[in-house]
């Protein structure tokens, strides 16, 4: 069956693997179409420069062009601010800590992103983690199933874990079933600007941060108990 009438808007985050996910679409004959997420831009709280969001929208951009699909920026960096920024701080506030990845996972890749992607026609969403979607059937009925990738030094499923079946209805994950060599080899293959470029680490869309420095935007100083937890259960504490 011909795929060319189902649209698939691919998350292109200017990185190695959302572009070769970006690319096999392309060949499966879908009609692809890419975004890029701003979901932050103050880089006076980042310790690199490995992840700056101009440098990653522009890379993003040149991949669309070589693949020759349509793109866009789209900026969430109010709804980033609020739903993962505020929540960050107020769990640690709290003495909790978050895990901002999955609640960014949830909260803006397949929701606020998802919307935008059903309001320009899309059949499906399409990211360039590295996990797959399986299928089972219970009572008849047929359910997703969120399964590792298959690279087990990059499986990325545990960060989609709180996604519901409805989300998992309309995701593709073109790069789950590859090894993140081959995903590299693809890209050099077929010259794509990212197939070099370093992969991204620390928060989710703000890169590599001094945590202490990042909380310490609005959160005092404030001492406390120190409590260790014993392999026989005994607990002590020290001030």
């Amino acid at each position: 069956m011909s795929n060319k009438n189902t649209r698939v808007v691919v998350a292109l985050s200017g990185g190695v693997d959302s572009s070769v996910a970006a690319y096999l679409l392309t060949q499966q004959g879908y009609d692809v179409v890419g975004i890029f997420m701003k979901n932050w831009h103050d880089d006076t709280v980042t310790i690199s420069n490995e992840c700056p969001w101009l440098e990653d929208s522009n890379d993003a951009l040149l991949v669309a062009e070589k693949l020759g699909i349509p793109f866009q920026t789209v900026d969430l960096s109010e709804q980033y601010q609020e739903k993962i920024v505020d929540y960050m701080f107020k769990e640690y506030e709290q003495g909790r800590t978050p895990n901002p990845d999955v609640l960014c996972n949830r909260e803006i890749k397949f929701d606020v992103f998802m919307k935008i992607a059903e309001s320009l026609g899309a059949d499906y969403v399409a990211t360039g983690h590295y996990c797959r979607k399986g299928t089972i059937q219970n009572n008849g009925k047929e359910v997703f199933q969120l399964l590792a990738g298959k690279d087990g030094n990059k499986d990325q499923s545990y960060f989609l874990c709180q996604l519901n079946q409805k989300h998992l209805d309309k995701i593709l994950f073109p790069i789950g079933n590859l090894k993140k060599t081959e995903v590299r080899e693809i890209a050099k293959k077929n010259n794509l600007i990212t197939a070099e470029k370093k992969d991204s680490q620390g928060l989710c869309f703000v890169g590599k941060v001094s945590l202490p420095d990042f909380l310490q935007q609005k959160l005092k100083k404030k001492t406390g108990n120190v409590i260790q937890i014993l392999s026989n259960s005994r607990v002590f504490k020290e001030k």
